[in-house]
Parts: C-alpha cells; structure tokens; sequence
C-alpha cells in the first residue's frame, strides 16, 4: 500500500541519517583527538607530534576558536534524548508470539505503570513491523516481554527512533494478584496518578545510563502525587517495587500494590530493536560475574 512504502521510505531515510551522523562522529573525535594532542604539548612547551606537523597550523587556528561548550565532540547519544521532557513518553508494550497467561497479565501489569502506555497483541508481527507500526503511531519507546515456561524472564526497552535498545533478564516477578492474595481486604485498583521516581544507588556511568533509559519512560509528575515507583540497585540487581502513600496527620501509610520485580542488565546497543547491525555499547562479559568488586552499576 502507499502508506506502508512511505513509511518503508522514511525508516531508510532515518537509518541513512543515523549512519551519516555516526560517521561524522568518527571524524569530529579524531579531529578533537588532533587538537587535543597539539594543545598539550603547546601548554607544556614540547614539540608538536611529527604526525601533526603538516595539520599544525589548521589545527592551532580551530584551537583559538573552540570554546568550553564545542571544545568536547558532540555524541549521538546527546541526541537520543534531546526532546525528553517536552512531550511525554508514549510507550508501546508487547510481548513475545503466542505469550503464556502469566505473560499477558504481567505486560498488562506493566501498562499500568507506564502513564500513557499502550499494550498491542504481538500476533504474528514480525519485530521490524513492530517497530515501523511503532513509529508511525508517535511511539516514544517499546517494552517487549519475554518469558521461559510461563515465567517472565526478559524485558527489552527500545527508545525511538535511534535507540538506545536495554536487555535486562527478570527474576522473582510477583503480579499485583500475588500481591494483594494475603490481604483480600485491599482493594485492587491502580492508581494512573504520574508516579515520582525513586533511582537508588546509580553511580557509574553505565548505571547512569540506565537511569536515563528508564527515567524516560516516564512523564514528569504532579507534587503532590501520592504513587511512587522505586528502582534500587543492588550489586547490580535492580528491585523495582510499586507503592501509593497518604498522609494522616503527621503519619505516612504506605501500601505495596505491585508487580514487584528484580532486573539485570546484560546488553545496551546503540540503535532501535530491529538494528541487526547496530553497535554494542556495553555488553555483560562472562568474567564480569566473577570480578570481585567490579560494579556494572
């Protein structure tokens, strides 16, 4: 149909534009490298490298015009999220083909903690129809959930429309059922109210990294919201609880209501979900595991 060649069309321009901006990063880095190289020696009176001499001078002119600002080379990853914050998140949810009932309860769980989330029968899609239905419906993200014999065991996030895409592996995911089973007297509605962000324990720069991809999902909320969703991260683990909270007097009840679930990150690569070719930027390598004191996060 023409709607689906045009936006065939528009994904090749998109991916064309990706490319060339990767590549004009390769050259901007080498060229920041260069200055860099040519600056230091001037600051500490040695000669220029050989291998620069003949670029010295174009190099020494760029050098007095570079600012604070330009002076460090602009990165794609500036650009991912470059409109977060004017607009909120629109974010897509499916799950793997013909998921399990556990599966499909557990996305439309994840519906709910995602405001403006929508969840779409994965049928028989393919992932490159996913992500090209996706874009064409203003989607700023896709969770994809993944499952092993009836138990969610992956969630890949996907930002558009350049990525990055997150792996993470699942474990002890408790729905809101499990949640409230001991306590028949709770009732089981959820709050849609914009949930505040708890990010405990990120501190290096792959953890950033995550906080910023999962932190996007979300639209900024109200003060005075009473729901709360918390990402704790621990050796590496990262807890997610989801709690509502109300204030009688100088009291604060606060109430579990679920899914619970822990996350490890395996794998972030530089592109969207159906970028067979994009590059990996951080990957969890075997010895990892075993480092003693090594921290991902």
């Amino acid at each position: 149909s023409a709607w689906a060649s045009s936006m065939l069309r528009r994904d090749a321009r998109l991916r064309r534009e990706y490319l060339y901006r990767k590549n004009q990063e390769a050259k901007e880095k080498d060229l920041y490298d260069k200055k860099e190289r040519i600056r230091r020696a001037l600051e500490e009176g040695r000669p220029v490298p050989t291998e620069l001499r003949n670029e010295e001078r174009k190099l020494r002119e760029e050098l007095e015009f570079d600012d604070d600002k330009h002076r460090v080379p602009t990165s794609h990853i500036d650009d991912e999220y470059a409109y977060a914050g004017e607009e909120d998140p629109r974010v897509f949810i499916t799950t793997a083909r013909d998921p399990s009932s556990r599966l499909a309860q557990f996305a439309k769980e994840l519906k709910l903690i995602f405001p403006n989330a929508h969840r779409i029968n994965r049928g028989k899609m393919v992932t490159s129809e996913i992500v090209r239905f996706a874009r064409a419906s203003g989607a700023t993200d896709i969770v994809v959930c993944h499952e092993t014999r009836g138990e969610p065991d992956g969630l890949i996030i996907s930002h558009l429309p350049y990525g990055p895409t997150a792996y993470f592996s699942l474990a002890n995911t408790v729905l809101r059922h499990d949640v409230f089973k001991h306590e028949p007297e709770r009732k089981e509605s959820a709050s849609e109210v914009l949930p505040h962000l708890i990010f405990d324990n990120f501190t290096t720069k792959v953890g950033l990294r995550v906080r910023d991809i999962l932190k996007y999902l979300f639209p900024v909320p109200k003060e005075d919201a009473k729901r709360v969703l918390t990402f704790a991260n621990r050796d590496d683990t990262i807890s997610f609880r989801h709690h509502t909270f109300k204030k009688e007097g100088k009291e604060v009840d606060i109430e579990e209501v679920g899914p619970r679930f822990e996350m490890r990150l395996f794998q972030i690569r530089l592109g969207t979900l159906e970028m067979k070719d994009a590059d990996t930027e951080w990957v969890l390598r075997p010895y990892m595991n075993t480092a003693r004191g090594r921290k991902v996060l």
